[in-house]
C-alpha cells in the first residue's frame, strides 16, 4: 500500500476487525443460553431467505465498488459516477432490508434489552448496520463530488480508500450472516 490513504484506512479496519471479533465471539459464547433457554432465538425468529436476498444487495456493491475504483483509476468519471450510485442503492437496499427485519423483530417485542439473544443480535448487527451507514455517507460525498466537477472530482486513490473500507464492510457482513443466520 504505497497511499497514505489505503494505509490509514487498512490500520483502522485492523481496529474495527478486532472489535468485529469480539463481537462475533460474544454471539458464539452466548448462543447456548439462547438455544436452551425458552423465547426468542435466532431459529424461531430469523427468515434465512429474506435476509439472504438483501445480503446479495450488499454483497453486489463490492463488486460495483470495485468497478468504481478501476474506473476512477482509468479515468473514466462517468463510469464511476455510474458505479459510485449503483454502489449505493445497493447499500440503501440492503439497510432497508435490515431495517425491516428490525422492525418485525420488534413487532414480535424483541429487543436488545429482553435476553442474550436480542443482546448480542441487535449489537452485533446493529454495529455492522451502523459501518454501512457511515459507508453510504462516505459514498454519497463521492458521488456528489464527482458530479459536481469533473475537475475536482475525487482521485482513484480516494475512491481505492474507501473501496477498502467497503469490501471490509461486506466480508463482515458473510461472517457475520453465516454465524448468525445460517449456523444457527
Amino acid at each position: 500500500m504505497s497511499d497514505k490513504n489505503r494505509l490509514g484506512v487498512a490500520l483502522f479496519l485492523a481496529s474495527e476487525a478486532i472489535f468485529f471479533l469480539i463481537l462475533i465471539l460474544s454471539f458464539i459464547y452466548f448462543r447456548g443460553s439462547w438455544i436452551t433457554a425458552s423465547g426468542p432465538n435466532p431459529a424461531n425468529q430469523l427468515h434465512l431467505l429474506t435476509t439472504g436476498l438483501f445480503s446479495i444487495a450488499l454483497i453486489s456493491s463490492s463488486a460495483t465498488a470495485w468497478v468504481a475504483e478501476r474506473s476512477s483509476k482509468n479515468g473514466n468519471q462517468a463510469l464511476t459516477r455510474l458505479a459510485l450510485a449503483v454502489t449505493i442503492i445497493l447499500g440503501v437496499i440492503f439497510l432497508v432490508g435490515q431495517g425491516r427485519e428490525y422492525a418485525e423483530l420488534l413487532r414480535s417485542n424483541i429487543t436488545i434489552s429482553q435476553n442474550l439473544f436480542g443482546t448480542t443480535f441487535f449489537t452485533l448487527t446493529g454495529f455492522h448496520g451502523f459501518h454501512v451507514l457511515v459507508g453510504l455517507a462516505i459514498w454519497t460525498i463521492l458521488l456528489g463530488l464527482t458530479l459536481a466537477s469533473s475537475s475536482n472530482a475525487p482521485g482513484a486513490n480516494a475512491v481505492g480508500a474507501i473501496a477498502l473500507y467497503w469490501h471490509f464492510v461486506d466480508i463482515v457482513w458473510v461472517f457475520i450472516f453465516s454465524i448468525v443466520y445460517i449456523w444457527t
